[in-house]
């Protein structure tokens, strides 16, 4: 789960990560109001949305005066920003955070997350910092230090001196980084955090730390410990299919295919989707209905699936071994004739139950195409769209 920067640097002050001043604000007239709260003669205006690459968008602007900043609100708010990340469609800008400004001497890149293949908290510094990070990554790797964080140790003084000799700090600027990383690192493992970076990371003229910007993102499975961090989702940087799909506790990813996929288990929904690509189709979505789905639980993720209208046909592929393939055939039946389904619907069903099931799909008057085998539902699928 990801939050805004504003939400970060709320959570960094807590843990004494040193953050500009800022404020909050959802009209023109409260940018106003905050820029003279701040009282610098220099304030930035920032779009929060859940993407990077906000300043090249426009979604980053200085402020003058307190007028300049309520007429940059009233630019901003509304728009529809696109970055790299957000794709070509942009995302609206529901938010804003004005922040005070700051006498910059550098700018560095400072990055926390897990490093699976050694299963360790690792840091990621680069003296290339406000610039996009994968880029440095994809053509100037070296220029990226990591420093991995045995986790029975914890984060050491050294690691932090390492890093900031080898992004050329010097003087008391040297403790002041090892400190600001100590602080960090106690967010990631305290907060059950996945990403934690920070781009630019700044050092002031006066020599001193501070996150100008702040991205945080949260391991999902662990948010039942931080109901404080849940309660900060923002459904509106969510795509509201993944949203919806939270509601019912499923699992469901949006994809480019045209081919709609029901499947329980995340394990065969890979496989599900993987044999779709071999037979000459394209999946539609990642949808894992888990172990033990109920019939209303089936019957909403098909809601869901056919509220892309992307989707051509649907292919539904159920091992019953918690679940039971008749709730499941009772769910896509109740569902097919709710939503007053119209396209190719393909059905393989196996495991407990299954004679049933099918039993089930077979008098239910519906045009649903049943298959024995994974590979021989996909090519029905994909022949049912050609």
């Amino acid at each position: 789960m990801k939050i805004h920067e504003y939400q970060g640097k709320e959570i960094f002050r807590k843990y004494g990560v040193p953050v500009p001043k800022g404020i909050v604000a959802r009209t023109p007239e409260e940018a106003e109001a905050a820029a003279k709260t701040l009282g610098t003669k220099v304030t930035v205006v920032k779009a929060q949305i859940h993407a990077g690459g906000r300043g090249k968008g426009g979604g980053v602007k200085l402020a003058k005066s307190p007028a300049e900043a309520k007429e940059l609100a009233s630019k901003m708010l509304g728009m529809m920003l696109k970055t790299a990340q957000t794709g070509p469609e942009g995302t609206k800008v529901r938010t804003l955070y004005i922040e005070e400004g700051l006498d910059i001497g550098r700018e560095l890149y400072l990055g926390l997350t897990l490093d699976r293949a050694t299963s360790r908290a690792t840091f990621m510094a680069s003296a290339e910092g406000g610039m996009d990070i994968e880029e440095v990554a994809a053509h100037t790797p070296e220029k990226i230090l990591r420093v991995a964080v045995d986790p029975a140790v914890g984060f050491s003084d050294f690691q932090g001196r390492q890093m900031a000799f080898a992004l050329g700090l010097s003087g008391d600027t040297v403790g002041k980084f090892v400190k600001f990383c100590k602080a960090l690192y106690a967010v990631f493992m305290d907060a059950d955090a996945s990403l934690v970076e920070i781009n630019p990371l700044v050092v002031l003229k006066d020599g001193g730390v501070i996150a100008l910007d702040a991205k945080v993102s949260f391991d999902e499975n662990a948010l039942y410990r931080h109901p404080d961090f849940a309660a900060m989702r923002d459904i509106n940087e969510e795509d509201p299919r993944e949203a919806k799909a939270k509601e019912f506790d499923l699992a469901y990813i949006a994809l480019e295919g045209n081919i709609g996929c029901m499947v329980n288990g995340a394990g065969l929904a890979m496989a599900t989707m993987d044999t779709i690509k071999l037979v000459g189709g394209a999946p539609a979505n990642f949808l894992d209905v888990g172990g033990g789905a109920t019939k209303e639980k089936v019957t909403a993720a098909f809601k869901l699936i056919l509220a892309d209208p992307a989707v051509k046909a649907v292919l539904v592929n159920i091992f019953g071994g918690i679940m039971k393939c008749d709730v499941i055939a009772e769910g896509i039946i109740a569902a097919a004739k709710e939503v007053q389904l119209k396209i190719p619907l393909v059905v393989r069903l196996e495991g407990t139950n299954v004679e049933q099931g099918k039993a089930l799909l077979k008098n239910s008057g519906l045009a649903i195409t049943p298959a024995d085998n994974l590979r021989q539902a996909a090519e029905k699928a994909v022949a049912a769209i050609k």
